[in-house]
């Protein structure tokens, strides 16, 4: 490799330091007598007693309509995903006092049942204070309204709450306890000085017959928890809507983009602490337990936006908060949300709002939180570059799990550099892998070209031979002193994906970080069985040219061994399946496994180039599949009824220092907005399809019949709903209601959204395009 002459070399360094404490096991899901398929160490989880790290992702079953649970959770069993997190909100359930449902898309028991079905472990999250953007926190009005000290042993309370809990232990009785598919149980939420009412829910909780083999509760905020009684999840968010609008981005959002061993978030939830009179004073306490590892539960898989603040959080973002959480240890990978959706009618809105007397006034109805899986089931940039990570996860989370987290010895001096390399080491003191994260929002990053230089425990590691310039955006995760059967990869500058077993030989699965060389240095000078063109060795390394992907067919000492060396095109586009047995298989929109090991998906466009690795062939090879219909995407023309009046400089009034949606009624907005008539063509009947808006401005609400099925902030996004699902027909009327956005308006939107705000001095508001979409679907063709 040539360098620039104004090219800085940096060598980094890490010594790898062992565990601090010697392991144990709390008494939670180790007790005598209980089942052992899940346990809990000080230094990570085991499963049928082999240590993993479950990767576990939030959807809300009575947000997402209960026909649409399946294909919602076979996307994220397909992500690579162990299990799905889902909040409980008692106002759902219970709206009127002594009128519990658990019908529809509220039924929990059948979502359990669905989430096993593909494969996926269950953690509840019960609450029973739960927030999620909900109104009061997940209480009904009427607990709410209650005259009792709400979140404490009161007792007046607690006979609230012991009713609520024994109707969700009757609900489920039968699918809890193990061995069963809920793993773990959340007690409350963002709860910071109530240790002992935390124990109390706890037992009411098992008393009202609620069992799994873990209990967990929020640990950020510097939550005092009741010792071993709970696990403690932390979370990271890439930027959040409950900062102020004047805030820029702030430090705890800067913060996840680092590689650290401190796990409390402090921010997470401070509006609302501060709001409900909760402890204003952080002293600053922010390792984790050292009963538990660290975990998280809150992992940001996208971000939601209040009206005052609206971020666009891209899918690197959230892959790069991921990555940053694995080197630095993480034992649990958990997001927050991984899949979209919608809030359910009430008799009131049930949505978080300054009308409930909560800080920040978001959607009616829309959830999307720019989530990997999106409303509708569309898969966003997250959605790849999380499967990549989680499939590295499911092939070498047993050896990464018993390995503890080192960080350089030169780090980043402040949170406002951008130049010095962000990486970790996480190593048993033998082999490892080295995270490296050059990504952040806002402010790119611009590590130098670079040596590392690792000292384990009995060699020192130095690599690659040459400096490499590592191009900012890069996540990536490289392997060291790496075992696949008898053959050792001293290193390689390419990501660990997988390994894919076969009869005679295993093949090796890395992934080109783009605009990075890849080198592969063998224990022993392997041989190619015939001459390619993409590689090269000199001795013991491999150069592999990764224009396209390549399968290099090797012989290191007598050991065969095939590495397939995916291009950065095709690692975009990557999916690993683990059940019946793993596969890997190359498709671009959405993809998933069935019980027999066929493999079927969902396109916008034509699906062409769909190819698996086969291991007889030894080659990636062409998928023989069926069509079930072809993707139409055709625009629909629109009509304007009524055009916008002027909206009010500064927004709709303020409370607490920030803008205000919910203080006009309905009405007054309605008079206020641009009216657009939307003609549903009559062929949509017929069909699964989506009415995707491309649209600027402040607020758009979608009318059918007269009645808003669903609204969204302006963030940049295109406006998306499934015409099924929100009642939309030809013979139903469809109406968009267009709020403009003044140009003095105190609200923060992303950035892309802000320049064209910029464009002009006049408010903005227009909806630019319509079309009626619906993508194809496909499934492996049976020659029976």
């Amino acid at each position: 490799m040539t360098l620039a002459p104004t090219d800085t070399v940096a060598t980094v360094f890490a010594r790898h330091t062992p565990w601090a404490s010697d392991a144990t096991r709390p008494e939670m899901s180790n007790e005598p007598g209980s089942a052992a398929r899940i346990r809990v160490t000080n230094r990570f989880l085991l499963r049928d007693g082999r240590p993993f790290i479950p990767v576990s992702g939030e959807l809300h079953y009575s947000r997402v309509p209960r026909d649409r649970w399946l294909d919602r959770l076979r996307l994220m069993r397909a992500g690579g995903l162990t299990s799905v997190a889902a909040y409980i909100p008692w106002i759902h359930h219970e709206e009127v006092e002594g009128e519990v449902r658990f019908d529809g898309n509220r039924d929990i028991r059948a979502f359990i049942t669905v989430a096993a079905y593909v494969g996926l472990d269950v953690v509840l999250r019960i609450g029973p204070w739960v927030h999620g953007e909900v109104r009061n926190g997940g209480f009904p009005d009427w607990v709410q309204a209650a005259d009792v000290v709400h979140r404490t042993d009161d007792p007046a309370y607690l006979a609230l709450v012991e009713t609520w809990f024994s109707h969700l232990g009757t609900h489920l009785e039968g699918v809890l306890g193990m061995p069963g598919p809920v793993i773990a149980i959340q007690i409350e939420n963002e709860l910071y000085d109530q240790p002992a009412h935390i124990a109390t829910l706890k037992s009411m909780a098992q008393r009202a017959g609620l069992h799994a083999p873990i209990w967990t509760a929020t640990g950020w905020g510097e939550a005092a928890l009741p010792g071993d009684e709970v696990f403690p999840l932390y979370g990271g968010y890439p930027d959040g809507f409950w900062a102020a609008p004047d805030a820029g981005w702030p430090a705890a959002f800067r913060e996840q983009f680092f590689f650290t061993h401190l796990w409390d978030d402090p921010n997470i939830g401070a509006d609302v602490r501060w709001k409900l009179g909760g402890p204003h004073a952080l002293s600053g306490r922010r390792s984790p337990s050292t009963t538990f590892p660290p975990a998280t539960c809150e992992l940001g898989g996208g971000m939601t936006g209040a009206y005052h603040r609206r971020p666009k959080v891209g899918g690197a973002d959230v892959a790069a908060v991921g990555l940053a959480k694995i080197g630095s240890g993480s034992a649990w990978q958990g997001f927050y949300m991984y899949v979209g959706g919608v809030n359910p009618r009430g008799l009131t809105g049930l949505q978080e709002s300054h009308e409930s007397g909560y800080p920040n006034d978001m959607p009616t109805f829309d959830y999307d939180f720019n989530a990997p899986v999106s409303t509708t089931g569309r898969l966003r940039d997250a959605h790849a570059l999380l499967r990549r990570q989680h499939a590295f996860l499911a092939a070498f989370g047993e050896q990464l799990a018993t390995m503890p987290s080192t960080l350089p010895s030169e780090k980043p001096p402040t949170l406002g550099d951008t130049t010095t390399l962000r990486w970790a080491l996480r190593s048993d003191g033998i082999s490892g892998f080295v995270f490296i994260n050059a990504h952040q929002p806002y402010e790119p990053l611009d590590p130098p070209t670079t040596r590392f230089v690792l000292e384990l425990e009995d060699r020192i590691v130095e690599f690659p031979a040459e400096p490499v310039r590592i191009p900012a955006g890069t996540l990536a995760h490289w392997p060291i002193n790496l075992e696949v059967r008898d053959i050792t990869l001293e290193w390689a500058t390419a990501s660990a994906l997988t390994v894919l077993s076969g009869e005679e030989r295993d093949t090796l699965v890395l992934v080109a970080d783009a605009g990075v060389p890849v080198e592969l240095r063998f224990a022993q000078a392997p041989r190619l069985e015939a001459s390619s063109d993409a590689a090269r060795i000199e001795e013991r390394t491999i150069s592999v040219d990764t224009t396209q992907s390549e399968v290099l067919h090797l012989t290191v000492g007598e050991t065969p061994l095939d590495v397939l060396v995916l291009s950065p095109e095709d690692g975009a586009r990557v999916w690993v399946f683990e059940s019946p047995h793993r596969q890997l298989v190359l498709a671009d929109g959405a993809a998933w496994s069935k019980g027999d090991g066929s493999i079927a998906g969902r396109v916008e466009t034509h699906p062409t180039d769909i190819r698996r690795y086969d291991d007889e062939r030894r080659a990636l090879v062409e998928v023989d599949i069926d069509i079930d219909n072809f993707s139409v995407m055709r625009s629909v023309p629109f009509e304007t009824l009524r055009p916008g009046a002027t909206v009010p400089e500064l927004g709709y009034g303020r409370f607490d220092d920030t803008q205000i949606w919910s203080a006009p009624t309905l009405d007054q907005r309605a008079a206020l907005a641009e009216r657009i008539v939307v003609p549903i063509p009559a062929e949509a009947e017929a069909m699964d399809a989506e009415l995707e808006v491309t649209w600027e401005g402040d607020v758009l609400q979608l009318l059918v019949d007269g009645v808003v099925v669903y609204d969204q902030f302006w963030t940049g996004h295109d406006f998306v709903v499934n015409l099924r699902d929100v009642g939309a027909t030809p013979a139903t009327e469809v109406v968009l209601e267009l709020l403009a956005l003044h140009p003095d308006a105190p609200v923060r939107v992303s950035p892309a959204a802000q320049e064209a705000r910029n464009r002009s001095d006049a408010p903005i508001g227009a909806v630019r395009g319509i079309r009626l979409v619906e993508p194809a679907r496909w499934r492996e063709h049976s020659p029976s």
